[in-house]
Order: C-alpha cells, then sequence, then structure tokens
C-alpha cells in the first residue's frame, strides 16, 4: 500500500484547534456556536473534554437548572447553585452564555401552576421571578429566553396559567422585567417550528410588531430548529423567514438545533440526510447578517432530550454517545468553512501511517 505523506501531528493538532465550530462560525461574522449543557454531566470526563473545547464551543446554555422550576421552586425562595456553575464554568473558558427561560408554560412549581391568580395576583409573581432571576445573573447572560413557547402551532395562545389570566399581557409584563433587570442583555422570545413560515410565524412576528408598538424592548428572535431527518427546510427557505423578523430590526439565532433520526438504528442514506439538513440550517445562519450563531441542543447523543420525548426516535445530535463527531459534524464545519474533508483527509494519513 502507497503510504500517503505524513502530516505532522503538531500542525495537525493546530488545524483542529482552528477549525472548531466557534472560532469557523466567528471567522463568518457570527458571535458564537455553542452548546445546551448543565451540571449533572460535569462528571462526565469524556463528555467535558469536548465541552471545553472553547474554539469547538464558543458558548453554554443551561439546559434547565434557569428554569423556573429550578430556581424558585417555593415562591420568593431562590436556588441558583446550579446554574451558577454553569456560568462559573463559561467564565472559566471564556465562553458566553444564553440564558434560558424565564416565562415557559412548562417546568413551572406548582405554587405557579396550580395557583389561583388574576390578572392584578400574577403580574407581580411573574415580576419578582424575572426581576429577582435575571439580576442574579446580570452581567453574565449575552441573552434571555424571556419569553419561551408562548405561541400553539395554529398561531393562537397557547393555553397556560399565564395565558388564561393575563391573555397577551403576560409578554409585555415578562419583557418590560427583564428589560429593567438587566439593561445590557439580549432580550429574545424563543419558539419552536417558526422556520416553516406558518401561522405560528405569522403570530410571533404579531407578537414582535406588538412589543415594538407599544415602546417595550425586543431584542432577537429564538429559532429552536428542533427538526426531523428529511423534514428540515432549505437553506433559503430558513433564511427568508430569518429576514421577516430581522427586517422588523432584531436579530436571530438558531437556540435549540438538533436533528433527529425518525427510526433507529439509522441506515447511511439517512446519516448523509441529516448531514445536509444540519448544513442547510447551519448555512441559513451564515447567509443571514443579522443571524448571530447557532446553539445545538446537546452535542452528544448520549444527552439528547429525544429518545425520552420521542419514542424510538434519535441521535440527533453533532457526536455520538462516544463523543465522537458525526458526518453532520463535517457537514457544519464544511458550511462554516472549515475544509472538514481535508482534515478528515489528514487524520486518516496519520492513522495509516502508524497502522492504526
Amino acid at each position: 500500500m502507497k503510504i500517503l505523506p505524513l502530516l505532522p501531528l503538531a500542525h495537525l493538532a493546530a488545524v483542529s484547534s482552528a477549525q472548531g465550530l466557534h472560532d469557523l462560525a466567528v471567522k463568518q461574522g457570527k458571535l458564537f456556536f455553542g452548546t445546551a449543557t448543565d451540571t449533572n454531566l460535569f462528571k462526565d470526563e469524556a463528555y467535558m473534554a469536548v465541552l471545553n473545547r472553547t474554539g469547538e464551543f464558543g458558548l453554554v446554555v443551561p439546559e434547565n437548572s434557569q428554569k423556573w422550576d429550578a430556581t424558585e421552586k417555593t415562591q420568593n425562595q431562590f436556588t441558583f447553585k446550579n446554574p451558577d456553575a454553569v456560568a462559573a464554568l463559561a467564565k472559566a473558558n471564556n465562553q458566553m452564555m444564553r440564558c434560558h427561560a424565564l416565562t415557559w408554560h412548562s417546568q413551572l412549581p406548582s405554587f405557579v401552576s396550580q395557583g389561583t391568580f388574576t390578572p392584578e395576583t400574577l403580574t407581580p409573581v411573574i415580576e419578582a421571578h424575572i426581576s429577582n432571576t435575571v439580576s442574579h445573573f446580570a452581567g453574565a447572560c449575552y441573552s434571555w429566553d424571556v419569553v419561551n413557547e408562548a405561541l400553539a402551532d395554529d398561531g393562537t395562545l397557547r393555553p397556560s396559567v399565564f395565558s388564561k389570566t393575563l391573555q397577551r399581557d403576560f409578554i409585555p409584563v415578562s419583557f418590560r422585567a427583564a428589560a429593567a433587570a438587566d439593561p445590557g442583555a439580549k432580550l429574545y422570545y424563543n419558539d419552536f417550528s417558526l422556520e416553516f413560515n406558518s401561522k405560528k410565524t405569522d403570530a410571533a412576528v404579531k407578537i414582535v410588531s406588538d412589543l415594538k408598538a407599544a415602546g417595550v424592548r425586543i431584542d432577537g428572535m429564538g429559532f429552536q430548529g428542533h427538526f426531523e431527518v428529511g423534514k428540515t427546510p432549505s437553506a433559503a427557505a430558513l433564511a427568508k423567514v430569518f429576514s421577516r423578523f430581522t427586517d422588523l430590526g432584531l436579530e436571530v439565532a438558531l437556540t435549540e438545533l438538533d436533528v433527529r433520526h425518525k427510526s433507529l438504528p439509522a441506515g447511511d442514506a439517512a446519516v448523509q440526510q441529516q448531514a445536509r439538513d444540519y448544513a442547510g440550517a447551519v448555512k441559513a445562519c451564515v447567509d443571514t447578517a443579522k443571524c448571530v450563531g447557532v446553539v445545538v441542543w446537546e452535542f452528544t447523543d448520549k444527552y439528547s432530550w429525544i429518545p425520552q420525548t420521542f419514542k424510538g426516535q434519535g441521535d440527533a445530535c453533532l457526536f455520538d454517545k462516544d463523543m465522537k463527531p458525526k458526518p453532520a459534524y463535517d457537514a457544519v464545519k464544511a458550511v462554516l468553512g472549515g475544509g472538514a474533508a481535508a482534515n478528515a483527509t489528514a487524520t486518516r494519513r496519520v492513522r495509516r501511517r502508524r497502522g492504526d
């Protein structure tokens, strides 16, 4: 067998380090390529070895530990130990942090979800929670998902204690409270299935327009990007949806990106389609000047939320359960200008020379 030229290991390491997803995204004019994480995973050394690659992930998001049931389980008693640990990791690694999420219908403490409220009694509960939580992290959060998933798929308000009591008014109440608590944080509305330019997208546009008309600050629209292999919008279609919000003066971001296989194990064709789907979503951000970055909702299949939520589905992440990058990772790297194919070839050359 012909021995191909050996790329010096030191050079290979430098190339790999220089071409992590975050570093490449920054070269494309983005602020970050990041991942969700949380403190329950911090004891997994293999996981942390990837998470701590700051060239790979320049931003982290606490997946669950900043949600209402985790921070204020009992009214007016706040606990921030776990999200503080995420913030400390981000600070130590010089990573940014997106903060998530303040007003959401799910993962609520019982005093909220089972409470009996009037508009006059629920409003100060929302304001107190947001004021205490956001002020605690003031200066640490690039952005906050202030209101999360307020819309049903048909564009109406999702039923919740907030909408049933306050109708649409809980949205400006939440944004005003967040703006007062940390004037330096970007304030986002965050939701799923906005990417398909549907009635839900129209309703999100109206949320933005109504807030702006009322003089309430909103800075960004978060597109969660929870997709299914083969059903992901094209880069052009997604960029067109982004433009509906950037035209209103907002920045946008892909905030929870994953692309799940509907059935497992996935065949080669499905694996390659997943790679194309990931690449298309990231390309939409690359092609949109006011798309500030991409966050994946966990980088490894080992800790993805998908299998617990969608029975029989999964393998939705860029890395497999053994923390090895998948074809989707290479596709994303290529879209970001990383020359993934060349790097993979160089790695194979080193292994062949060694006889691995």
